[in-house]
């Protein structure tokens, strides 16, 4: 994660797609929030040999700044205070936004690609990135036809693994950002599968202390997270989770992916660890 004392962008991958403008959509007031720049960033696929130039692309290239362009007029719609960056990138996807994820605040990805090549190429880029990327992740959920959900709960489980409290605590401010409540969850895994929900509310009441303003639900579960987000279909709009159920987005992330994308229809913001 990136140095607090020179917190850098928020990183966007944008390909062209109604997806990835959401994406910057959705970025652009976490850019706004933690007061850093957005980053614009689109990448030219580039096998072998690395070139020094992207006009030795010149269709790419323009495509490239047209779907840049596109993303660009759609943030300064929202009329936020927010200083926009962009580049273009020669090189592998997924090499090139893990570089750009080093001295990244955040990077950011939508959940579907533009085209049958695109789609699954994106789709294994947010698997990775979720996976290897040195920041926060955020996998954004937008429907070919509709706009971003923003109304629903930030769901976040709650319980005693190494790292809860970063990740509870990113689940609290993106709920001050997005003006949304959360939803705290208790999976059955504090002992025998059963919620000790003393200890679930015990763990919550720093976090219900530090911010006032944001309201939370509390829900205890046998379930697992990706099942029981089947039963609330619309009324999620994020799920914040940690790096260490990273290795599991793989077949969540994918525009084939079942559980939280496909049939919760939310987007996935998973939280790194800070650094030592």
């Amino acid at each position: 994660m990136n140095n607090e004392d020179s917190a850098g962008p928020v990183v966007v991958g944008i390909d062209g797609s109604n997806a990835a403008i959401g994406a910057a959509q959705w970025a652009a007031k976490e850019a706004t929030h933690q007061d850093v720049p957005l980053r614009l960033v689109h990448v030219i696929q580039v096998a072998g040999e690395s070139i020094a130039s992207a006009s030795a692309y010149p269709a790419e290239q323009d495509y490239a700044e047209s779907s840049l362009r596109a993303a660009c007029l759609a943030v300064e719609a929202m009329g936020l205070p927010v200083k926009i960056e962009t580049a273009v990138l020669l090189g592998d996807v997924d090499s090139a936004l893990i570089t750009e994820s080093n001295t990244a605040t955040l990077i950011c990805v939508g959940s579907v690609g533009i085209g049958r090549v695109a789609s699954r190429v994106l789709g294994s880029t947010a698997a990775t990135l979720a996976e290897r990327a040195q920041c926060p992740v955020a996998i954004i959920r937008r429907s070919d036809y509709g706009p971003l959900p923003e109304a629903g709960f930030i769901a976040v489980v709650v319980d005693d693994r190494p790292g809860n409290n970063q990740v509870v605590q990113r689940a609290m401010e993106e709920a001050r950002v997005r003006r949304a409540p959360v939803l705290a969850l208790g999976i059955g895994r504090w002992s025998q599968f059963e919620v000790d929900n003393e200890k679930l509310y015990r763990h919550l009441d720093h976090w219900l202390r530090c911010y006032p303003d944001v309201e939370v639900e509390v829900a205890s579960t046998r379930l697992s997270l990706a099942r029981y987000l089947e039963g609330r279909i619309g009324g999620v709009q994020l799920v914040v989770v940690g790096s260490n159920d990273a290795s599991g987005l793989a077949q969540l992330v994918g525009p084939h992916g079942p559980p939280i994308l496909t049939h919760a229809d939310c987007s996935v913001l998973v939280v790194r660890r800070q650094q030592q």
